[in-house]
């Protein structure tokens, strides 16, 4: 909740929050029931994805394919049949899972007619964003090793690229992402804050398009496109939500700002005068 209020008072409208840190079929579920009940109890649009298929818990060592089995494909199943689900992710890298020990998790995901997502390229180059292509992922998370093979792969597959800067800074990376190489692509660019207690604990989305700009190179309109069309879009959410237009949810803030670059410049400001979800006032 303190989390969600932090965003909220930021104008966020939508959130995304995944399982991952529980690793047993209860703890996983139990995220995402809690994660369902928050939209009930704050005005906010959330969305849940299953990512059980993250690490690999002790009692598990050496059997992998186990792991997909037992937890992550029979989990999913149970959540799934909760309505708790509405994508699933995996991590694909040396340090997780490979391609290989994925794949029946995401033809298994496919056969319930869900969408999937990919956590890759965050640490070495693996080349499974062809495993994303492949499952045409909504989105592939992190992708700091991708190569211009990876981003043609995604562009064909229409996958969204989620740049996740609050990661990058928090690890003292230095490899970033080919940000040129997907806007001369025309891959869709989002920003997102992966606020998670290990790797990116920050829960705004103000400081994460200013890291988008400052540390990756990213422009005002790609930082702005990134948090709002771009990231409906990796959450299949872009028919109702992320644009002003005809139809859509009335979701959007208005800023104390004089232009679109004081919200991306600023660090440590929230200049936000008006939160306003599904045409209702909520913060100011």
């Amino acid at each position: 909740m303190p989390r969600l209020d932090a965003l909220l008072a930021e104008g966020t409208s939508t959130v995304e929050i995944k399982s991952g840190y529980g690793l047993s079929i209860a703890a996983e579920i139990e995220m995402l029931r809690a994660a369902r009940q928050l939209a009930q109890i704050r005005p906010v649009r959330i969305t849940t994805t299953w990512l059980a298929a993250h690490a690999l818990p002790p009692e598990y060592a050496g059997r992998k394919a186990d792991y997909i089995a037992e937890i992550a494909i029979a989990g999913l199943e149970q959540a799934h049949a909760e309505g708790l689900v509405d994508a699933v992710d995996a991590f694909c890298e040396g340090i997780a899972f490979s391609a290989e020990e994925i794949e029946p998790l995401f033809a298994r995901v496919r056969a319930l007619g869900l969408p999937v997502k990919l956590h890759t390229e965050q640490i070495t180059r693996s080349g499974e964003a062809a495993l994303a292509a492949r499952h045409q992922a909504l989105s592939v998370d992190h992708f700091e090793y991708a190569t211009e093979e990876d981003v043609a792969a995604i562009r064909a597959s229409g996958t969204v690229a989620v740049m996740l800067p609050g990661a990058y800074y928090m690890l003292h990376e230095t490899q970033k992402p080919p940000i040129a190489a997907l806007r001369a692509a025309g891959v869709p660019i989002a920003l997102a804050t992966d606020c998670n207690p290990g790797t990116s604990p920050i829960s705004s989305l103000l400081l994460t398009m200013n890291m988008g700009a400052v540390l990756f190179g990213m422009t005002v309109p790609e930082c702005l496109a990134g948090v709002t069309g771009n990231a409906a879009r990796a959450l299949n959410l872009h028919r109702e939500t992320g644009s002003l237009a005809h139809g859509m949810a009335a979701d959007f803030a208005i800023w104390d700002a004089e232009a679109p670059a004081q919200l991306v410049g600023r660090a440590g400001l929230n200049p936000l005068y008006q939160r306003v979800f599904n045409g209702e006032v909520t913060h100011g």
